[in-house]
């Protein structure tokens, strides 16, 4: 084991804090419009204070056309009338405060919505003075003479287009990496950024904590635009462009700006999403304890393991505990040794619900795998962030849903017209693209949030019909049951209830502890030791497997008992010595003798 039992950074509130992200259009409906709002928000703040949440991360309730479920911002210091006021949000503050609980805003500044003002000065003529706040490029020309994008950039959330979108009245194309109705913005000219400071001033000076970052790591591009190599391969006429714009030239310059300009001023507190970097040097410059720009990022090693290397989203691939005993092992140390910090997360509103992805999503074994996935996650080095939901179990719709119907989601909607396109004579091709959205559509999460088993789930009042169909099991998988459950197991609230206690109760084992990976590679099992400096050894063993599985306990292992599991209330009546079975799903925490 190495020397060192803990993270040499210093101890700080917002790493031991558990982050409960909200979307607020699934969340809870107060008005009977059949969206979510702030209002409905500050109607549940009880319920995520008594499950041992801190702070609240809101995904964007700002104005905006709803192109991308609003991470396409029309006024970034204007609440959307359909979430309510900017009085709201100081009344949910204040609610918040009331309860010890703080506010992160989410802050998206790669790119805004078309219908931003920004962008309409800047696309109503060439010698605007906010054009160049946009990325504005002359086109190419083909044999006809006929207008073609820049460069051969795909879309991010439809890679069968392009990246750049045509403005007929200027004759130049803007670069819209996400979809035609986000542009992005032009980090390079210095009124952006300082913009994009007097926004984040704007909500930190209302009283919130922080900000969760999007794609911050993709606001530096690459000057030259070059093309992108050709990986989708022969006849695509459009590729993925990352290469030129992840964590780009000046990404640190900008980000250091912020830090000095805005966030110590407020003291806010960061976590940056990131995709597409995985450089362990760069990532660590980035959360570096005192010289890091970010407090935190999420790192996407875990919510891609089901990915294809150097592909898309939207493929599959397979994988088993040793893929996530490689990923974690390798994050948890690196942060302790490097005097880094991460965040734990394997769920958000951008993947499919954990349960269905990770474990099993059966009736027999969906509370068994969502508790033993919390098991793990409330055992890890980091700041701790949940998904609305993910603390019921929620699990994915059914296969049966139509995907012209039932799905909302742009990338959703992109990839099945794409399908249709391309195999719309093939029927067996298509089943196999019906598959792949199945498995990762991002729609999954974004359902509305089941509160009890009455109408709509409890989201909305009887009558009214929600902006997406509620998942068909909400009168069996839904808070009011979990919550007054005293059957011969914990629910999958009340198990996170506990592990959430757990956590904060031993944070220097769980927080703040040393981690070393236990036992050997094992395509079923998961196996780690937390050690603290007050609360001595841990042991964690995770069976990912539907499978009955014996496990070896070390020989230099002395456990003294077996204090939690995910099949009993009590504690789990396991040997302490040699060799345990673990059910399918199964998960334990043992105490050890140092």
């Amino acid at each position: 084991m190495s020397q060192s039992h803990s993270s040499t950074a210093p101890e700080a509130w917002w790493k031991e804090a558990v982050i409960y992200q909200v979307y607020p259009s699934s969340f809870k409906d107060s008005n009977g419009d059949g969206w979510g709002d702030i209002k409905g928000i500050i109607s549940q703040l009880d319920y995520m204070k008594d499950l041992g949440i801190d702070v609240i991360w809101v995904s964007p309730m700002y104005k905006s056309p709803q192109a991308d479920m609003g991470y396409d911002i029309a006024d970034y210091k204007a609440i959307d009338p359909r979430y309510g006021t900017n009085e709201d949000v100081d009344d949910l503050i204040s609610e918040l405060k009331k309860r010890g609980m703080k506010l992160m805003m989410d802050l998206v500044v790669n790119h805004t919505s078309d219908e931003h003002a920004w962008f309409q000065e800047s696309r109503s003529s060439r010698q605007n003075p906010k054009r160049s706040w946009y990325i504005w490029k002359d086109p190419k020309r083909d044999e006809n003479g006929e207008p073609q994008p820049p460069n051969n950039w795909s879309q991010i959330l439809g890679e069968a287009n392009s990246a750049w979108t045509y403005d007929e009245k200027t004759d130049q194309y803007y670069l819209s990496l996400f979809t035609p109705e986000q542009p992005d913005l032009n980090w390079e000219t210095p009124e952006v950024r300082a913009a994009v400071h007097d926004v984040m001033s704007y909500w930190l000076e209302k009283g919130a904590c922080g900000y969760r970052m999007d794609v911050i790591n993709l606001i530096s591009k690459d000057q030259r635009f070059p093309d992108a190599e050709p990986d989708l391969g022969p006849g695509i006429k459009y590729h993925p462009g990352s290469k030129y714009y992840v964590n780009g030239p000046r990404m640190h310059e900008f980000l250091q700006e912020i830090k000095q300009k805005v966030l110590q001023k407020h003291g806010a507190i960061t976590v940056g999403e990131m995709p597409g970097v995985s450089d362990v040097d760069e990532i660590i410059r980035t959360v570096k304890s005192g010289s890091g720009e970010l407090n935190m990022i999420f790192i996407f090693d875990i919510v891609e393991v089901d990915t294809v290397p150097g592909k898309v989203r939207m493929t599959l691939q397979e994988w088993s505990a040793k893929d996530l005993r490689r990923i974690i092992g390798k994050w948890q140390r690196v942060m302790i040794e490097r005097d880094g910090w991460d965040s734990v997360f394997i769920e958000n509103h951008d993947n499919p619900r954990s349960v269905s992805r990770y474990a099993d999503d059966s009736d027999k074994y969906r509370s068994y795998g969502a508790t033993l996935l919390a098991l793990m996650l409330t055992t890890l080095n980091g700041t701790l962030f949940v998904y609305q939901g993910e603390e019921l179990g929620m699990r994915n719709f059914p296969e049966s849903w139509d995907p012209l119907k039932d799905y909302k989601d742009i990338e959703a909607i992109n990839f099945w017209k794409k399908s249709l396109d391309l195999y719309g004579d093939n029927p067996e091709q298509l089943a196999k693209e019906r598959k792949v959205l199945h498995r990762k559509a991002r729609d999954h999460v974004r359902t509305p949030m089941q509160w009890n088993a009455g109408p709509n789930g409890g989201f909305a009042d009887e009558g009214v019909k929600p902006w997406m169909r509620v998942n068909d099991d909400y009168r069996e998988v839904n808070a009011e049951k979990q919550l007054s459950d005293n059957s011969e197991n914990l629910s999958v609230w009340q198990f996170w209830q506990r592990g959430l206690a757990n956590r904060k109760a031993h944070k220097d084992v769980f927080t703040y502890g040393d981690f070393e990976l236990a036992g050997p590679d094992s395509e079923e099992v998961l196996a780690y030791i937390r050690t603290g400096k007050k609360s001595g050894k841990w042991l964690v063993v995770l069976n990912f497997s539907g499978k009955e599985v014996q496990w070896d306990i070390p020989a230099d292992l002395k456990v003294e008992g077996w204090m939690a599991g995910n099949y009993t209330k009590g504690k789990p009546d396991k040997p302490l010595q040699t060799c345990i079975a673990l059910q399918p799903w199964e998960g334990v925490l043992g105490k050890c003798i140092e």
